[in-house]
């Protein structure tokens, strides 16, 4: 059987979502571990929290995948006292290593926003008007839908506890644009290549004024449950690559976490 190291899937993942398509504040790849050492088990997450970390370790995994970087701005001390700390020190001691793929598998093809846009169930999926790659997206409903029905269509599809609804006005969404997160920065841009509406997470008070000034629904969705559909997906396209390679690997999805945010 062919030798598989954390290289191995680290190249895998580098097709899946090329790290040239990571923002440049961003920090994705290898952040904890040795590109050497072998696998033949990953875990797959969102964000790497301690119950995360003895999840995986209790599957027997080497190799933790996230979505978010578990290591995102400079470091000046590990103070195992800290939650990063020791988070770092409990990979370490249970011989896991973390690797992240975020802004580069929001804009990749078949990525965060494109497993996003199918959950929604948008149809001529694209990126922002004439660009070879964007992190949003923009697509089109089967039937217009009234804003109230899209955003309860968002909630149940993306299994969400709630969701918040900005309505712009009487008018129906036919054309939709999205960004997984924290994407309200793109909802002029999507205005601008005709969507009705936007759907994303992290929504301020002013950016919902504003998008209401412009004519444009918002859907906040909430930055857990636009991002975590991507952890199933990803499992779903790491098995099918592996298995081309014939890769003897099994991998496990985080299937705990939760949103931090609750309705009261």
């Amino acid at each position: 059987m062919k030798k598989v190291t954390v290289q191995s899937v680290a190249e895998i993942m580098n097709r899946i979502a090329p790290k040239n398509l990571a923002e440049e504040w961003d920090n994705p790849g290898l952040l904890v571990g040795n590109f050497s050492a072998e696998v033949d088990k990953i875990f797959i997450c969102l964000d790497i929290s301690e119950e995360v970390i003895e999840n995986a370790a209790d599957f027997g995994a080497q190799l933790i995948i996230s979505h978010h970087p578990l290591i995102f701005r400079a470091v000046k001390n590990i103070r195992t006292d800290l939650p990063l700390g020791r988070k770092i020190e409990l990979l370490i001691k249970k011989n896991i290593s973390a690797f992240a793929a975020h802004t580069n598998l929001d804009s990749a093809v078949g990525g965060v926003n494109d497993v996003l846009a199918e959950k929604i169930g948008l149809t001529e999926i694209k990126m922002f008007g004439d660009e070879e790659i964007s992190l949003g997206r923009l697509g089109k409903l089967p039937e217009p839908m009234s804003a109230e029905n899209f955003a309860a269509h968002v909630k149940k599809v993306l299994n969400a506890e709630s969701v918040r609804l900005v309505d712009a006005g009487n008018f129906l969404i036919g054309k939709v644009g999205l960004c997984s997160g924290a994407g309200s920065e793109f909802i002029s841009k999507a205005k601008f290549f005709g969507a009705d509406a936007f759907v994303t997470g992290d929504l301020k008070y002013h950016e919902a004024q504003s998008a209401v000034e412009n004519k444009i629904h918002v859907v906040d969705a909430g930055h857990f449950a636009t991002e975590f559909p991507i952890v199933h997906a990803l499992a779903e396209k790491l098995s099918a690559e592996f298995e081309k390679l014939n890769y003897k690997i099994k991998i496990a999805e985080d299937k705990t976490s939760v949103d931090f945010f609750k309705t009261i």
